[in-house]
């Protein structure tokens, strides 16, 4: 892919990015982690306690990387390319100087719409069967109509949102599969300086 393709992708991430945090943010990935036992984020949805789970930032950063690592591993594509970083801090309004919580935003792309099609079949069957619960499922609001789902992990406070863009000018052109993986809040631990965090 060369340099200007490349730019164009990276912004129609960015851009997908936007559009897929806002409905994770309304589903139950949005809730603060409520465990306080940081080594059993498990329990984290199912305590009263009102005090979100402290976790230093890179084990919450592990826990994202490896989660999208296992939704890739469902999608099952092998070819095409994977655009996108490591996850990134993001800070909850709650509190921005000691809550944030972890974003994933990542693509798959140079792949045939047909081998995108059914790598997102295959996601939306395996993600029931390995703790994750979808709550949304269905057609994007856009001209477009992408067909998106967003899942909510049964044992860990993320969610996951993945989008398919094979139809409408950009999706014919540039075809890809748009996965965002969020977590909850995270209260950072004592003297973490969230302001250096990325």
């Amino acid at each position: 892919m060369n340099s200007l393709s490349h730019r164009s992708a990276q912004r129609r991430l960015a851009t997908f990015t936007v559009a897929m945090i806002l409905p994770l943010v309304m589903t139950g990935c949005s809730e603060d982690v409520n465990s306080k036992d940081a080594n059993d984020a498990s329990n984290a949805r199912s305590t009263g306690s009102p005090e979100p789970t402290t976790l230093a930032v890179d084990k919450a950063r592990a826990k994202a990387d490896h989660l999208s690592s296992q939704i890739l591993d469902m999608i099952g594509i092998k070819e095409g390319k994977v655009a996108g970083g490591g996850a990134g801090v993001a800070l909850c309004d709650k509190d921005p100087d000691h809550l944030y919580r972890m974003d994933h935003p990542w693509s798959i792309y140079d792949v045939t719409p047909d081998k995108l099609k059914a790598g997102f079949q295959r996601l939306r069957e395996a993600l029931p069967k390995n703790g994750w619960k979808i709550v949304d499922y269905g057609p994007d609001t856009s001209a477009n109509k992408n067909l998106e789902l967003t899942a909510d992990s049964r044992t860990e406070p993320f969610s996951v949102n993945a989008s398919l863009h094979i139809t409408g000018p950009s999706g014919e052109k540039e075809p890809l599969l748009a996965v965002t993986v969020v977590s909850g809040c995270y209260r950072a631990p004592e003297g973490t300086d969230l302001s250096k965090e990325y």
